[in-house]
């Protein structure tokens, strides 16, 4: 078990050996086992795949953007599959701070936001709110910030 009040602040970041997959609209659009973990006080972890491990054609850039005191300026990208849009289902770090470098080239889904996301094949629960884009697994423990009245924690 995985208490997200034992990561750090500032984030620690790490290679993942595990299985992610994401799938959409009956389209698998990530299947990899090359990505990074984000692990950040009361934040269950947020995967980062490498852009070569999605699908082709699916993601457009978007507009919005946001800053991270730790990352840098993230961007947005709309998920487009099966005849649909998106908006906004993940983001990446194009020149992330320093100590985030290995973000370049990799880009975070948010689990509310596609059908099915999956660690080494269990289905996640996302985490609640539409600010952090956690991936909540059977090994991980909270309480989670993001629901109604934990912004400020």
């Amino acid at each position: 078990m995985e208490s997200v009040w034992d990561y750090p602040r500032p984030p620690r970041l790490e290679r993942s050996a595990a299985r992610i997959t994401v799938v959409h609209a009956g389209v698998t659009l990530v299947d990899s086992d090359r990505c990074w973990r984000v692990l950040e006080t009361s934040h269950p972890p947020v995967y980062y795949v490498p852009f070569d491990d999605v699908a082709p054609g699916v993601l457009e850039r978007a507009r919005g953007h946001s800053f991270c005191e730790f990352k840098g300026t993230a961007g947005y990208w709309d998920l487009v599959v099966g005849g649909t849009r998106v908006p906004d289902a993940a983001w990446s770090y194009a020149v992330p701070e320093p100590a985030y470098a290995e973000l370049a080239g990799a880009v975070a889904f948010y689990p509310s936001r596609v059908d099915e996301c999956r660690v080494d094949g269990e289905l996640v629960r996302a985490q609640e709110g539409d600010f952090y884009g956690g991936w909540i697994t059977k090994d991980i423990t909270g309480p989670f910030k993001g629901g109604p009245g934990t912004r400020g924690w």
